[in-house]
């Protein structure tokens, strides 16, 4: 399987290590690939919903289902790569408070 470079805060991967910073290696074929883009585009989707609440002051940060949605995906995604990720990105993700 080919490395890829994975990068949660710009939700995107890199097949080149050097085309941007990233913050984990996996080692995933192409149609893991697809679950990968999938997760990225619904986090979008949930983060786009959530700027529009965010400007309704009327609306509680912790009464806003979008944020949970939001949790959902970036758990989905730490898992997705502690899975396919190599010894160091697994180590990290189990240091985190998603991994439970």
């Amino acid at each position: 399987m080919p490395k890829v470079f994975v990068s949660v805060s710009h939700h995107r991967y890199y097949l080149n290590p050097d085309d941007s910073p990233w913050e984990y290696e996996i080692e995933a074929n192409p149609s893991d690939l697809t679950v990968l883009d999938q997760l990225f585009d619904q986090k979008d989707q949930h983060e786009w919903k959530n700027f529009w609440r965010a400007h309704l002051p009327y609306v509680p940060y912790h009464l806003d289902p979008e944020n949970d949605e939001i949790d959902l995906r970036l758990k989905k995604l730490y898992a997705f790569i502690h899975e396919y990720g190599n010894e160091e990105a697994k180590q990290q993700i189990e240091t985190m408070h998603y991994y439970s």
